[in-house]
Parts: C-alpha cells; structure tokens; sequence
C-alpha cells in the first residue's frame, strides 16, 4: 500500500469461485447469519432497523415464542402483529438465559415471561425490524419428550442484516471505549487492569500487530513491553506456533495479558511487524509499514521509534515447517473474527492495520481493524471459536450444564468440541481418578458427544446402508457400537446406535460429520426420514466401575412398561427418573468407554445438577469420585478402544482395530465392498506395544524393524495396569505377531529408540467380562 496510490480494481476472497481457486470458509459478504436453535433451547438476537428475519418450523412443526424488547425494555410484539400474548412456561425450555437478560434489564415479573407462541406454521415466519430491539426465540420441548426422542427438529433462523454484510457482532461486555483503526494506520491506546480489549477483523483476512508497555515502566523511562523469549520460556514452548498462548510477559517475566478469547486459532506470535526495509528490499520504497505506524502512534507515550518492532501478530497465518522454515499464506481470520486478552497491569498498548497488498497473508486487500476495551465487569468467560465445518456457523465454547458442580472441583478445562471439559480434579489426580474407576466409580460429563435422533418409515432403512453393524438385528431398547465408513471402508465416524422405538433411533457419536454424511445418503436414495440434530439439548454423564449399578438403585425409578436396571444387559437401555416417576427424566444406557462395568445418562440442561448430586449423593458410601479426561485416556488404551486417533485418515476399520464393528454377512451397505476386499488382503492391523523403558511414546512416532519402518504409535500412555508404558500402534502384517521385538523412534525418529514388544489388545479384560458384569 503505496501512500497516495490509487486502486483500480480489489481483491476478493469471501464468497469467490474463480478459475480453480476456492474459499468455502469464507462466506459471501451478502451472506446472511444462519442459526439452528435446538430443542429447548432460546436464541437471542440483536436488531438492527430494516433487518429481515425468517423463522422456519414448517419442516418439524415445532412450537416457538416470540419476545420482543425495545432498546428501553417496553414490549413490541403487537407492533409487529404478534398477538396474542400468552404465558410462557419455563419448564418447556432452558429458561436461564432469558430470564437472567430481563432481570439485567431491569425486568422481572410474569408480565416479561409472556410471549407470542407459534405452532403449526404453513410457512416460514418472516419480518422486517422497524428499530433496533432484541428478539428472543424459544424453541419449546417437553424435557420426558427429549429423552424419549419424541422431539421436532432444530428450528432454523436467517438474520440478514439491513445494514451491510459487515456489522459487528454485539458486544461481549460493557464498552468503556472503542474505535476503527483504519487499513494502512495504527493507533495508540491505555487499559486499566482488569479492562478487556477486543481486537476485530471487520472483513477478514486481516492482520494486525499488537505490542503493550507496562505503563509503571514508561513513567520512570523504562520500556517493558512484551518479550517474545520471556513469553516462550514462561509458557513453555520452545516455538512459535500456531493459535496463542494463554499469557504474554515482558522482560522481567511480569504477565502483562491472558488471552481470554480468541475465534480464529491462527496466529503468528513472535515475528517483526513489517517494516519499511522489507518493503524497499522488494522494490517498494515509501510502502507504508507497521513498524514505523507503532512509532508514530507511541511517540506521544515517550516511547523510542525503531526501524523494526517485535509484535503479537494477530490473525498472520504462519507455520513451521518439518526444517523449522516459517511458511506463510493467506490468514484464517473470517468476517467478525476477534481475539479478546484481558490487562493484568496498567498499559498503553498500539494495535495496527496491516498494509501489506503484496503479499497472501491480508488477502491482498488490506482492510480495517476494530478495536472494543470493556470495563472489568462483568466478567467475560474463556472461550475459544468451535466450527463443526469450515463453512459453519461460529459457536463460542460453553460451559457445559454440568459445570457448576465441576468449577469448584478443578481449574484444568480443555475444549472439547464446544463446550469445556474438565481434564483431571487435583483432589484425587488422575491415577487416583483411574484406580477409582477400576475399584469403586467414576462420574464424568461427557457433554461434548454429538447426538442426532433418526426418525421415520425409512430411518432403518438409511441406517442399515449406512452403519456396518445389522440393524434388522437391533430391538427396541438396544443398542449396539457401530460405524460409518464411505465408499472406500475408511472410518468417518463411530458411536452407539439405540433403537428407541420401531422407527426411532438415536445416533451418539464424535463429529457433526455423522449428520451431514446420513443426510446426504437419505438424500442420495430419496428416503422418507428426519434427522434431528441434538446439539447441545442433551448434556451427559458417564457413570463408570464396578459400583455404578449399585449407586443407580440407590436412586433410580423405571415405570413398568420399561426395562429396569436389572433387566438392562451390555447395551441396553431404558428411561429413568430421579427418585420417582415425578423426578427428572434421563435416558439411561449400559455403555462407556473405559471396559469397566457402566452406565452413561442423558438429560436435558435444567435437570443435569440434580441428576449429578443425585449420584454423587447415592455414591458417597461407595467412593464415587469425579473423573476428566486424562484418566479415561489411559483407561480407553487398556481396553483397546479406538478413538479418531487410531480410524486416521487413509486406514479403514480393520486397519484401525475396529473389524469387530463390521458385520460383512449384512446386505449391503456403504463401504461393504471395500472391506471385504482389504479383509481378504490385509496390510496392516492395530496392536499394542509395551515398552519397559518407562518413556511414553509420542502420538505419530514411527515404528522400526531394524532399519525399516513398520508402523507408526497412534495412542500412548503409562499404564498403572501393566506398570509400564502402553501404546496402541497400526503395524504392518509382518510385524504384528505377538512377542515380536520392535523399536520406537523419537527425538527425529532415528537417534533415540525405545524397545518394544507385540501384545494383543485389549490389554485389560480382553474378554470384555467386566463391562458385561
């Protein structure tokens, strides 16, 4: 970007499909806001004057209510003909939300809680907004009507703005101060601790440079500004990598910010700004540059300008090479994409515009950047950005509705697709979590499963094509461990399928992949079914070890017409209530993941802390403690189960040690064909490896037999069980037979080798005798 240049014609890269080159990621800038609100969830949106909103229940036939609120809080749906109004039940809905903005509004009382209820709609339900005000959607389900699957699906919501394809979101906190910095600039600002500070890419693919001074060290004439070696060091991490880190400190090692939010994951954290030598060194002398824009806007602080300034790089996508080499291209960063950081002293920070249009990485268009600082309360929670397709809807990591009894237990939450999942409970620690799974029991929220309930005269149908299990064999109240596999009898996902009536199933599985494969083969044969995607509508538990069946009777209640606990056998399942046939509902199963004896529950987000005290209550006399994550890692790799580590890509069920979930003597089915030619044929097969050493195998390294390479370590960890490290790895034929003596690469793979022997998975009860107990 020459000063005074003038551009004849701009880059694009949201929305196009030129030549050869794609961009779904990026959506079109007159693409709408898509939203789809789940069985008893609620969705609140912002309004802006001519938006256009379309509300589509046609599909399900679902039942709505409508909230409509003006900037000052008086009522609006008879303005809008949305009349008339009706009380509105809480229990048909996660209520917490809705209820809690009216009180932070200063409502309160039944006169807020009544709503214009919509069911059975013709057709979509489409309005133009007259002035700004919020919208709130109810999306309404009785809780017994979720876990039984008798449920409409997610109603789906179009937002198209009347105020051009780059409004900004809503704010996420209260505004102390905000400002565009315009493409090209940069622009100097100060944050009290505790202050928040948003940095948005308005259009996308947009870089720009962060740097902060401790404001104390600028008084007395000292610049203590953000060091990338301290950085590393403190945190950990010999490189700079992708996405950020949670701190960033100066030279003294004092943290001057965490990282709080960030919705793009892309990021390159330690390089220069771009400076006026790079430009000139590839004949653009006069190009503007960040180096000297950070100069310029600090000179008023008393800071020294210099030629070349190390920054924070927000939304520069670079990449480290297999030699080390930074590589870059062009940014991750969509429309709207932020990172949010949080002040820990008193600073003057300086944020940039990018004005690079010669290089990928601002998609050759520079464009601006927004900055929003909040005042420290409320406090804004962690979250990352979740995407389950590149082309999705962003959702930001929730907690789960369990967290409330796991905060005060643990402060270690990693993100498990999005929500946030509790890693370990230092109370116990992990190898206290697994030998309680092993002796007495475990509870853990596994909320971050995707569920998608498959209704209707062809659901069998769909599902006998597309899972490799039998499902004719499938009766009511049964459930089985399955696959889905494409065309080539590669694995895309796997889960437990439980038949909740003749033609109602319920589909618990890792990825919204699952979704979108069923609908497009229901498509693809023209089958009369529906597909409910869950989402977030049915958070659960898994209650795991050999005292779970006795914690459930302490509480547990099963109307007679449906199988009680006694009569549940591996993969069964029922429904439960809490205490009585009035308590809270859940669907329970006799699955889980840790080749223990166990069950998991199924809820809707309002019941889910009764049904955890309830068992916590039930389970104090039989040691019942939490578990997270990193116990059930090492659990599920000495029972041999698989996760999407081991089904990788370019490996197919038998590869990945899940031939026992492939019924081959089936009617056809997806992948079928495949599988039973690489049957025939097989290269490779999953084993465990066993290492005395006490190193733990890293997840990739490669395993040798002499010189050669034989396979590679998918899974691997210490094993309390065998009491030495355990790994599962996908070896060639030749080099599987039990008791073969293998090595482990590490360090570059060649110069440190781990010994290792060939045993059988699992590795712990291998006849499953304990999960069938």
């Amino acid at each position: 970007m020459l000063s005074g240049h003038n551009v004849i014609r701009e880059v694009a890269n949201a929305g196009r499909h030129a030549g050869a080159r794609r961009f779904p990621g990026f959506l079109s800038r007159e693409a709408v806001r898509e939203y789809s609100l789940h069985p008893r969830m609620a969705q609140k949106l912002s309004l802006s004057r001519d938006d256009l909103i379309r509300i589509d229940t046609t599909v399900h036939d679902a039942a709505i209510a409508l909230l409509l609120f003006s900037q000052t809080g008086h009522r609006l749906e008879d303005e809008y003909g949305f009349s008339p109004l009706s009380p509105l039940r809480t229990e048909l809905f996660e209520s917490a939300a809705l209820t809690g903005w009216i009180e932070a509004q200063g409502g309160g009382g039944d006169a807020h809680l009544n709503a214009h209820i919509c069911q059975k709609m013709n057709e979509p339900l489409i309005f133009k907004a007259a002035q700004t005000c919020t919208l709130w959607i109810c999306h309404l389900v009785q809780a017994d009507e979720l876990i039984g699957g008798q449920t409409d699906g997610a109603v789906q919501i179009q937002h198209h703005s009347g105020h051009g394809p780059h409004r900004l979101a809503d704010p996420i906190g209260r505004i102390k101060d905000e400002f565009t910095i315009s493409r090209g600039s940069a622009r100097a600002y100060s944050l009290s601790p505790g202050d928040y500070v948003q940095i948005v890419d308005i259009e996308g693919q947009q870089c720009s440079d962060f740097q902060a001074f401790d404001t104390r060290g600028l008084d007395k004439g000292a610049e203590h500004f953000i060091d990338s070696t301290a950085t590393r060091s403190m945190v950990r991490s010999a490189y700079p990598a992708p996405g950020l880190f949670d701190k960033f400190y100066d030279q003294h090692m004092n943290p001057l910010l965490r990282v709080v939010q960030d919705t793009c994951g892309r990021h390159d954290t330690f390089g220069l700004a771009c400076t006026a030598r790079s430009y000139e060194e590839r004949g653009f002398p006069g190009h503007l540059n960040c180096s000297d824009n950070i100069s310029n806007a600090l000179s008023p602080y008393g800071v020294e300008a210099r030629r070349a300034w190390p920054a924070i790089n927000f939304f520069w996508n670079t990449w480290l090479d297999e030699h080390h080499q930074i590589l870059t291209e062009e940014a991750f960063s969509r429309a709207g994409d932020y990172v949010l950081m949080q002040a820990l002293e008193e600073m003057v920070c300086v944020s940039t515009a990018c004005p690079d249009d010669i290089d990928p990485i601002n998609g050759w268009n520079p464009t601006d950047i927004h900055i929003r600082i909040y005042h420290p309360e409320p406090r804004i929670q962690t979250a990352i950005a979740y995407r389950p397709k590149e082309d999705a809807q962003m959702h930001i990591s929730q907690k789960s509705a369990f967290h409330d009894r796991l905060e005060p237990l643990t402060n270690h939450f990693a993100p498990a697709r999005d929500i946030w999942s509790a890693v370990s409970f230092p109370a116990s620690g992990v190898l206290g979590e697994y030998w309680a799974c092993r002796n007495a029991a475990t509870l853990q929220d596994m909320s971050g499963l995707r569920k998608f309930d498959i209704i209707g005269p062809d659901a069998g149908r769909l599902l006998q094509l597309a899972m490799t299990r039998d499902i004719e064999k499938l009766a009511v109240w049964r459930g089985s461990y399955s696959l889905l596999c494409d065309e080539s009898g590669e694995v895309i996902d796997d889960g437990t399928l439980f038949r909740l009536a003749d033609h109602l199933f319920r589909w618990c599985c890792g990825t919204e992949e699952s979704g979108r494969w069923l609908d497009s083969l229901a498509e693809k044969h023209q089958l009369q079914v529906r597909i409910n995607d869950l989402g977030s509508a049915l958070p659960n538990l898994a209650l795991q070890g050999p005292k779970s069946r006795d914690i459930l009777n302490k509480f547990l209640f099963t109307q007679p017409h449906l199988p009680s606990l006694s009569h549940l056998k591996w993969f069964g399942a029922t429904v439960g209530r809490v205490g009585d046939r009035n308590g809270a509902p859940f669907l329970l199963t006799r699955t889980g993941y840790t080749g223990e004896l166990g069950y998991e529950l199924f809820c809707a987000p309002a019941d889910a802390l009764e049904i955890w005290d309830a068992i916590m209550d039930a389970g104090a006399d039989e040691g019942v403690i939490p578990m997270g994550s990193d116990a059930l890692e090492i659990l599920r790799i000495e029972a041999g189960l698989a996760s999407r580590a081991e089904f990788a890509s370019g490996c197919d069920a038998y590869e990945a040690g899940l031939g026992f979930a492939v019924d081959t003597g089936k009617s056809d089915f997806i992948g079928r064909d495949a599988l039973l030619r690489n049957q025939a044929s097989p290269r490779k097969v999953l084993r465990g490896l066993t290492c005395k050493s006490g190193d733990i195998p890293r997840h990739g390294a490669p395993v040798f037999k002499g010189e050669r390479q034989v396979g590679v370590v998918t899974s691997a960890t210490r094993s309390p069980f065998l009491e030495c490290s355990l790994a599962m790895a996908r070896l060639t034929i030749e080099s599987a037979e039990p008791g073969q003596k293998l090595e482990i690469g590490q360090l570059d793979g060649r110069m440190k080798r781990l010994e290792a022997e060939v045993i059988t998975l699992p590795c712990y009860d291998p006849k499953r005798e304990r999960a069938r107990a």
